[in-house]
């Protein structure tokens, strides 16, 4: 018979178990939400797999110069870059304020909903704003 202490250890192994495989989940429908959104762009969907090219993509999406990928690099002014990409972005697929705000905060959530919804890339929308 297990006693209370193994008990514990068990459940709390199980529910360790039970947030890696979501949190799994999650990275593989971000990565095919991502790779889906590349693709609505025309950028290769492969390059959502790779770390630090795919911000690159990002930027080439939206607009903005190749060289914003150090800008998201730089600890705490990421934050103020990466909220303007997202604005972009959303604008990129002509998608609202409110939708820009969810890209922002559960970007995790609104990232698949570019790739496998029915929003279609716009073009870069820095490019259309100078333009």
């Amino acid at each position: 018979m297990l006693t209370t202490l193994a008990q514990n250890n068990a459940a709390g192994m199980i529910g360790i178990l039970l947030l890696v495989v979501v949190y799994l989940a999650i990275i593989v429908v971000v990565i095919a939400g991502m790779w889906k959104m590349f693709s609505k762009a025309g950028q290769p969907g492969w390059a959502a797999i790779v770390p630090i090219y795919n911000s690159y993509i990002l930027c080439k999406i939206v607009g903005r110069p190749g060289w914003w990928v150090v800008l998201l690099l730089i600890p705490y002014l990421n934050f103020i870059f990466w909220i303007i990409v997202m604005i972009d972005l959303g604008k990129s697929f002509a998608r609202g304020a409110g939708f820009i705000v969810g890209l922002i905060l559960l970007t995790f959530v609104f990232i698949p909903i570019l790739g496998f919804g029915k929003s279609e890339y716009q073009g870069p929308s820095v490019g259309a704003a100078a333009g």
